[in-house]
């Protein structure tokens, strides 16, 4: 009945879905040139050959599965990757092999995914994570193309929703021949919702190579700033803003020359967070606009793409955002790989296995509030020995799950031999 429900309501919204899609890309939500692959309609030539389709959600699912995509590519086979964001287009457009082609997924309604489908003619397909689309998975599973969830994870939220309707789910679920889930818990939630087969390998982001970084770029920051004090906050939210502004103000107290880089998970939302912070008081500059941090910045706002690993080295100290004003947090995995000791939030629901790990590890320290916060970057700024011992700790736990990718490679060996 819920299937139905749902085939019947994704029918009927096809009728507003051109508008709405219109609508975003007024707003700078989408790619206006390449509004027809939401639909759909392929903006290159399907490639001679067989061909494997990997879709990632946004960028921290895309990044995780280049190894994929390199191995498949390595094996003979052409390479379709799709994404969903025009942040994880970008950065795909920079870090994808050369010969695999990047598209935008469509929406989940039905004519623009057979659209999507009859041209493209994958012959196997390999999902990432939580975005479970059931119409496409549907499809999928109608024309009896394999597919493989890699890095499969559902949240507390998710699983709820699913177990609410367990025919549906069993559905969903069902379409795909394999599930390589990111740990036990997620290969038990996937088995007791009806996954035909789980193995667990591993969490993929906690593997991935670390982000890249311009020298030049991060040389020149380095004598910019010299020898202020710093810390980074990472991938902050709409709300998170305001919480890091109060901080700033609250440490610069004791730590006058303090220099706060904020970088915004979604660089649209830059504009409102600087005026918002500027009606506070603080002194922002904007990378995008080409400003350099001054002696007087109190706030860089680092709204750029694809520059995380800068920011990551030249700062020792990394708030990860989304688990204070929001929820659910931000992958921690790639600052500590690049040597930063470790803050978040109450809320890491959506890392939580891996917030847990580095908890447990000392390699990071969970605060509550906005006075947490800034007790605990006042206190790690002024020891050193502290945040070295943080980040060595989160580097020895970075180290326990290098071996995730050849583990989901070997599970995926079979499909990928068959293709």
């Amino acid at each position: 009945m819920m299937q139905g429900a749902y085939r019947f309501l994704t029918n009927i919204a096809g009728l507003i879905l051109p508008w709405w899609l219109a609508w975003r890309a007024g707003r700078g939500k989408e790619d206006r040139a390449r509004l027809g692959e939401r639909k759909g309609q392929a903006s290159h030539d399907r490639p001679n050959g067989r061909l494997v389709w990997c879709h990632a959600a946004s960028v921290g699912e895309a990044l995780s599965i280049l190894p994929l995509t390199e191995a498949a590519h390595a094996c003979g086979c052409q390479v379709l990757v799709t994404t969903g964001t025009l942040t994880s287009a970008r950065l795909m457009a920079e870090r994808l092999p050369a010969g695999v082609t990047h598209q935008y997924i469509p929406l989940d309604h039905r004519p623009w995914v057979r659209r999507f489908l009859d041209h493209w003619k994958p012959d196997l397909v390999l999902w990432t994570e939580s975005e479970l689309w059931p119409n496409i998975l549907a499809e999928i599973a109608a024309r009896q193309i394999p597919a493989v969830l890699v890095n499969g994870r559902l949240s507390d939220r998710a699983y709820r929703g699913w177990r609410r309707w367990p025919a549906f789910a069993r559905s969903v679920v069902g379409a795909f021949t394999l599930i390589i889930a990111q740990s036990d818990e997620d290969k038990i939630r996937f088995a007791a919702l009806g996954a035909k087969r789980a193995v667990r390998s591993g969490n993929l982001k906690l593997a991935a190579a670390p982000l890249p970084v311009d020298e030049a770029a991060l040389g020149s920051l380095r004598v910019q700033i010299g020898q202020r004090p710093r810390w980074l906050a990472a991938s902050i939210h709409p709300g998170e803003d305001k919480i890091i502004g109060e901080v700033h103000r609250a440490v610069k107290a004791a730590e006058p020359g303090l220099l706060t880089i904020l970088v915004p998970r979604h660089p649209q939302k830059a504009f409102d967070m600087t005026e918002g912070l500027q009606a506070l008081g603080f002194k922002v500059a904007r990378r995008s606009l080409g400003d350099i941090p001054a002696r007087d910045t109190d706030i860089y706002m680092a709204d750029t793409m694809g520059e995380l690993g800068l920011f990551y080295r030249l700062c020792d100290l990394a708030f990860m955002g989304k688990s204070l004003a929001v929820g659910g947090g931000q992958n921690p995995a790639e600052a500590a790989k690049l040597g930063c000791a470790l803050l978040f939030g109450a809320d890491m629901s959506n890392f939580r296995d891996t917030a847990a790990e580095f908890l447990t590890a000392r390699a990071a320290v969970q605060v509550q509030n906005a006075a947490e916060l800034t007790a605990a970057v006042g206190r790690l700024l002024r020891d050193s020995p502290a945040r070295l011992k943080m980040s060595e700790n989160a580097s020895a736990v970075m180290e326990r799950h290098a071996g995730a990718v050849a583990e989901t490679l070997s599970h995926l060996a079979p499909y990928l031999d068959r293709v």
